[in-house]
């Protein structure tokens, strides 16, 4: 039997969408220093009523977990208290692009890359391109099925148009920021501002 090696990107993200509803969910009554088997047993013990299907959305709400623990508590306070709802998504999108490397990478040297060239088109093939040559160094991705490879690209694209990086039409498009949102990302690290497109230069 041929052993792959492991890969350096985690895909899980092709669980589902942006999934705002159950991050902001989970931001409310999960603990900043919980592991999620203690959040879940936690959960499931006190019949928390926002998550009725608990046990059937293990693993979407897995990921959910580890996106929001990727929030700084100031990131996190403002998620729940003051961001509007266009800021909630941004937040949810820079979770997502901490969590999982390949939709960082992608972000970074794609989307933003193709925005400050004024190429706002963005096709499938684009990914494809890129998943293609991320896979020539990484057996993990090299391994990853045409189905498999085709529901992450549809998930990631989805996220981006929810995340408001898309237009309908699929173009790259401006995210705004509040100054204060902006501050916040900043804090952290100024390079996590490059994921939005016009709000970060590559060096």
């Amino acid at each position: 039997m041929i052993k792959i090696a492991p890969s350096k990107y985690r895909m899980s993200f092709g669980v589902g969408g942006l999934l705002v509803k159950e991050s902001v969910a989970l931001a409310q009554v999960c603990k900043p220093d919980e592991t999620w088997p203690e959040a879940r047993e936690r959960l499931v013990a006190e019949g928390i009523s926002s998550f009725p299907k608990l046990a059937s959305q293990t693993r979407v709400l897995r990921e959910v977990f580890d996106r929001i623990t990727h929030l700084t508590d100031g990131e996190r306070e403002f998620l729940l208290e003051d961001a509007d709802r266009p800021e909630q998504h941004a937040l949810i999108w820079l979770a997502v692009c901490r969590t999982y490397r390949f939709v960082r990478e992608f972000a970074v040297e794609v989307v933003a890359e193709r925005y400050q060239s004024w190429r706002f088109d963005l096709g499938l093939e684009v990914f494809d391109r890129f998943l293609a040559e991320k896979a020539e160094s990484d057996q993990g991705l090299a391994a990853l099925s045409p189905s498999t490879r085709a529901k992450v690209r549809q998930v990631l694209f989805r996220i981006m148009r929810e995340s408001g990086l898309l237009n309908d039409e699929g173009k790259i498009q401006t995210v705004w920021l509040s100054v204060r949102m902006k501050a916040l990302v900043a804090e952290t690290d100024p390079a996590d501002l490059l994921i939005f497109p016009g709000n970060g230069e590559r060096l």
